[in-house]
């Protein structure tokens, strides 16, 4: 049977580092929900939390939109070895 989940339970695996890099940037979640929108991402906070968390799925066009945000490629956003 297919699973769509980390091992440990998670919805995606570049949460954790979206965290880190807000952080990094000292971004609380509704800053970087403001800086995606003035990217083009239609985007709240919650959602951002969310991802954070791994309790949401993060389309490959957030994605992008993220690594734009942080400076970052998209492979640094999947980099288990940051974490």
């Amino acid at each position: 049977m297919f699973n769509n989940k980390t091992e440990s339970g998670r919805n995606n695996i570049c949460g954790e580092n979206i965290a880190k890099f807000r952080k990094e940037m000292r971004l609380s979640q509704r800053q970087l929900a403001e800086r995606l929108q003035v990217l083009g991402l239609d985007i709240e906070k919650n959602a951002i939390q969310r991802m954070e968390s791994g309790q949401r799925f993060i389309t490959d066009i957030e994605m992008v939109y993220l690594a734009k945000a942080f400076g970052k490629n998209l492979s640094e956003l999947v980099d288990t070895n940051l974490l």
